[in-house]
């Protein structure tokens, strides 16, 4: 998720939990200096093609895992915490593009609905974020493609505590223990992890409140976490833990789905694809400088935060460690194809094979006959901005 990492947004047994860090406080609506800014070179103005702001819907509250959204926010943004949304000059490598960004807030801030959802209730929505398996879920009645991704591995994951469960070193050894597996309402991977053998269905437990204090109290069990929040929150900044964690990430048993796609709705395609022809190398470029140095990205999250006092802390260390931890654990990077944000649709389809099943026995209504291209476009891409690594 957000579906997300120590996941933030008005927590009030978090906030307590939390080491000394506070939020900001500041008024309901702050906006930061601004700056004259030059504009972008013909082919990368986006007046006329796309709206007049783009307006992009988040799973959770802002993190660095959404991070080269915001190397997209040029300076002078201002921040609503009345409406959970950031606003500013929507820029191409600091250039002026002629149009708008909002980046809004999920999860709590949309009432806990989901992406594909939001997309269809609020038409003023150009991209959102999901995870495949949403999208799958949402095929049959609030279908969306997906144009590009932010990370091209999940960073979903297991965690335990190791003193208290030593002979744990992944999540094989969970679903062998019989303890429970704590997630929260709405995930769709612990059902995957059934599937697969990996735990019992007796043993999901899907009432995690995404907050600390079960597992400070009884880390007896295993709980759903980020690989990019999680380790360094519960270490460094859960005062009443202040320990290492063990984890596994879903991937490495077996998890294809793709975490932070970047969407539309499908009956909007023809619409936006003049936008989408620049817009989308844009977020791949963003994407690029991200994961050459996250330093501005990081900033930027940490501002928007402290100045949301709906927004629970955002320290300028877990960002640091959040953004390396997407950046060395391969979670960016170029797809099978060599280009960066791209989709291998073996993959995707692979994925729709394994959740199709398992929510369509869970009610959801996916399409028979469903494929790849009815969830992913490489349309867009530029085929020639790659990275190392």
């Amino acid at each position: 998720m957000k579906t997300s990492p120590l996941r933030r947004i008005g927590f009030a047994a978090l906030a307590v939990l939390l080491a000394g860090t506070a939020s900001a406080c500041s008024d309901d609506t702050t906006t930061a200096p601004a700056v004259a800014l030059e504009p972008a070179p013909a082919e990368q103005q986006l007046a006329g093609d796309c709206p007049a702001t783009v307006v992009v819907q988040l799973q959770w509250a802002p993190e660095t895992d959404s991070g080269p959204l915001f190397g997209l926010l040029g300076p002078g943004y201002t921040v609503d915490a009345d409406n959970n949304k950031i606003t500013g000059p929507l820029v191409a490598e600091g250039k002026d593009t002629g149009v708008r960004l909002e980046i809004r807030a999920g999860g709590p801030a949309i009432g806990f609905q989901t992406v594909p959802s939001q997309m269809y209730v609020d038409q003023s929505i150009t991209l959102g974020l999901a995870h495949s398996e949403h999208a799958i879920a949402a095929a049959g009645q609030q279908p969306i493609i997906a144009v590009t991704t932010l990370l091209r591995n999940s960073p979903q994951m297991l965690m335990w505590d190791p003193k208290t469960n030593p002979g744990w070193t992944g999540i094989a050894d969970i679903g062998r223990s019989g303890k429970p597996v704590v997630v929260s309402k709405g995930q769709l991977y612990p059902d995957w992890l059934v599937a697969r053998g990996l735990v019992r269905k007796e043993q999901v437990d899907a009432s995690y409140d995404n907050s600390p204090s079960r597992f400070v109290t009884d880390p007896s069990f295993a709980q759903q976490g980020f690989a990019n929040a999680e380790p360094f929150t519960y270490e460094h900044e859960v005062r009443a833990w202040n320990k290492p964690v063990g984890y596994q990430l879903l991937k490495d048993v077996g998890y294809e789905g793709y975490a932070r796609t970047v969407n539309v709705r499908a009956d909007k395609l023809a619409e936006l694809r003049p936008c989408l022809r620049k817009l989308v190398p844009m977020i791949q470029r963003a994407t690029a400088a991200f994961k050459a140095d996250p330093t501005h990205v990081n900033d930027v999250v940490i501002d928007v935060v402290e100045r949301n006092p709906k927004l629970s802390p955002y320290s300028a260390e877990l960002a640091a460690f959040g953004s390396r931890a997407l950046i060395d654990g391969g979670l960016i990077g170029n797809d099978t194809d060599g280009v960066l944000g791209s989709f291998d649709e073996a993959r995707v389809q692979r994925i729709i094979d394994e959740f199709g099943p398992i929510l369509r026995a869970g009610g959801a209504n996916v399409p028979t006959g469903l494929t790849a291209k009815d969830l992913v476009t490489k349309e867009f891409l530029d085929p020639a901005i790659s990275v190392t690594g």
